[in-house]
């Protein structure tokens, strides 16, 4: 009952589609490094969308 629901537009829609794309190429070129023989001495990279348009992975819109 408590559960809102929120009007996506769809220019809103292709950017996080555009966005989901972008980042499939880019996980393609640079594939993320290997845990046990990859770089140690860096801190992780997370390709994380903060805010009041945060997506998941998946598309989801996240509250």
């Amino acid at each position: 009952m408590g559960e809102v629901i929120r009007f996506i537009s769809k220019s809103e829609r292709e950017r996080a589609r555009l966005i989901r794309v972008a980042r499939a190429i880019y996980d393609s070129i640079f594939p993320p490094a290997d845990p046990v023989s990859g770089q140690q001495d860096k801190a992780p990279t997370n390709h994380t969308v903060s805010g009041a348009n945060a997506h998941r992975r998946d598309g989801v819109l996240l509250s």
